[in-house]
């Protein structure tokens, strides 16, 4: 089953309005979440999965160790401040497919989900 939402993982409730924006002109559902959701509607799955190390770094890498299997069709995708070199690490450590910097993540976020 293909997804069809972008599930954001931060506690950035700022820039989660940007994400959310580029989420639908996708024509995805959005959702910011603390964590992964432990019980899901059988309709809802993510297209996305999208953690910001910045605010939840600290899930990894639980979170796409139990997350992967449960969504196994999900795109996921980390992002960082370029100086937090660690948990940029630890996210490619722990087997997330793209791991970029929060600067890469706003320049792609205007067609990001269109892909």
């Amino acid at each position: 089953m293909s997804g069809n939402a972008v599930w954001f993982l931060s506690g950035d409730l700022m820039f989660a309005s940007r994400v959310q924006a580029a989420a639908n002109q996708a024509g995805l559902d959005f959702r910011i979440l603390g964590g992964l959701p432990a019980e899901l509607n059988e309709n809802e799955q993510p297209a996305w999965i999208v953690i910001d190390l910045a605010t939840r770094g600290g899930l990894l890498p639980a979170v796409y160790e139990t997350g992967k299997p449960r969504f196994p069709a999900a795109r996921w995708l980390a992002y960082g401040p370029h100086v937090q070199v660690g948990k940029l690490a630890a996210a490619r450590q722990a087997g997330i497919e793209t791991v970029i910097t929060r600067g890469q993540f706003d320049a792609k976020l205007p067609t990001l989900f269109e892909a």
